[in-house]
Formats: structure tokens, sequence, C-alpha cells
């Protein structure tokens, strides 16, 4: 008889804990697949901007554009996904575009945080001035995280090579960056720290940006390696550095390779005369 009851409270707690189990494994699933994603794709110099997604619930999906200024609501959509949870629409450029800057783009399904995404777009002038795709989304870890691969945001800015001829008195610096909206603080430190030039430079719609920089005078006195530094913001992806080297007044592209080859014949004349002056001291027989 208690053998008996034994083995029903075996399995009674068998199952118990089956059921835990199962009800663990399908919390666990459960959990892995919600979320949504959605992809802002815009042409260059275009007035379109698509979006795409892609969702596990089948609710409806409210979209809500706001101006960068946060003021104003220039455009509204609500959508319905397919039966495989791929939903698209498109939204034009229009005359309520008329700030300048980055539109935030904010999609809605239900009333779960994980399903609140929201995307940035910018447009100046009313058009979009680059190709982009920008994607945001918690879809596959239930985080919200943004898209590696989102070049809007990670491409920065970008600093050539100087431009100049050896012995003039005068230099070039060339860029792009992906900001256009946004004018660049361009400034030259000498190799004692002083700050020689300071400028404000405007990027093109494309986003390249150049400017001339003359040397010489009472500033530029000092000969050595100066230091050319292009800035946009605070984020370091927006602060690029160059180099260029000065003597006399005039630039000197290779001036790092001929201080080199400088204290290379020094160190090569310091070996030979000391081979010398120990070769006249040793006694002669």
């Amino acid at each position: 008889m208690n053998f008996k009851r034994s083995t029903t409270s075996m399995a009674i707690a068998l199952m118990a804990l089956s059921l835990v189990s199962m009800t663990s494994i399908q919390q666990e699933a459960f959990a892995l697949n919600q979320g949504m994603s959605i992809t802002a794709t815009t042409e260059k110099t275009g007035n379109m901007i698509t979006i795409t997604g892609k969702t596990v619930s089948d609710y409806d999906i409210t979209f809500a554009v706001v101006s960068p200024s946060g003021n104003n609501v220039v455009g509204v959509n609500q959508i319905s996904p397919d039966n495989d949870g791929n939903f698209a629409t498109t939204f034009t450029i229009g005359s309520g575009w008329k700030e300048n800057g980055f539109y935030s783009i904010k999609a809605k399904q239900g009333v779960s945080s994980l399903y609140e995404v929201e995307v940035l777009v910018e447009v100046t002038n009313g058009i979009t001035l680059r190709s982009t795709s920008v994607t945001e989304g918690n879809l596959e870890t239930g985080i919200f995280k943004p898209n590696e691969n989102n070049a809007a945001r990670d491409m920065g800015i970008i600093l050539d090579e100087i431009i100049a001829e050896e012995g003039s008195t005068m230099f070039g610096v060339t860029g792009t960056t992906d900001r256009v909206s946004q004018d660049i603080t361009l400034k030259v430190i000498a190799p004692n720290g002083n700050v020689v030039k300071v400028a404000q430079v405007s990027p093109m719609l494309d986003g390249e940006f150049s400017a001339e920089i003359t040397v010489g005078g009472s500033l530029w006195k000092q000969d050595g390696v100066y230091t050319v530094t292009v800035r946009q913001f605070d984020d370091p992806k927006y602060t690029a550095s160059t180099e260029v080297g000065i003597k006399d007044g005039v630039v000197i592209p290779e001036f790092g390779t001929i201080a080199a080859m400088i204290l290379a014949v020094a160190i090569i004349s310091i070996i030979a005369v000391s081979a010398k002056s120990r070769l006249s001291i040793i006694p002669r027989y």
C-alpha cells in the first residue's frame, strides 16, 4: 500500500516537473519570438522614403513622421502586415517638410514597448541628399539595438591627405562628411600646441568640403609638423586630423621623411667620426 502511494506521488511529481519544463520552454520560445524591425531607404537627391519591415504580431502598424524640432507631425499612415509578418509603405517629402535635419519615423504596433521602433532620416531643402538604408529593431534579441551596418550614422567625417607643392606658401584641405547641414570647424595647430588657424567650412550637397590655408607670418615661425583637425559634432566619428610639414614658412609635404633622412645622416656621421677617433688613438708601432 505504501509502495503504491509512493509510486503515485512520484508520478505526480514527475508530471508537475514536466509541466514546469514545458512552460519554461514555451516561455523562452515566446520571449525570443517577438518584436519588430523596420528599414528606411532613400535615394540620392530624392523625395521618397521607403519603409519596409517585419513583425511577429498581426496587429495593424501605425506610422508617424515627426520634424527635427519635434513640433510637427508631417506624415501618418496605418498598414497591416502580411501572413509572414512583412510590411511596406512609403512617405513622400512634401511642402510640410520645411525643416532641415533628421526626421523621426516612428512605428507602433499594439501596446507593448517591444513593438515601438524609430528610425531617423535626414532631409535637407526638401530632398534626401544621399542613398541610405537605416535599420532599427528588436526582432531577434528582444533588446532595442541599431543595425551595425547603418551607413548613415557610421560614416562620419573623413579627411584626405594634404594637397600641397613643396616650397609653397599654401596647402589644400579636402574631405567628406555624411552630415551636410552642419558647418565644419577647421583648426591648424603648431608643433608647440598653439592654434595658428581657425576656419568654418560648409560641406557641399554631396558631402565634400575643401579649404585653402595660407602659411607664413608670425604664427608659422616654428619648423615642424603642423596638425590639421576638422570637427563637426562631439561624436568622435566627426573628428579627423592629418599633418603637414612647415619649414622656414613654406610647406614641406614630406617633412617627416626629410627629418628621418637628416637623422640617419647624422647618426652615420657620428659613427664615422667615432670610428676615426678610435683609430687615431691606437698606438702605432
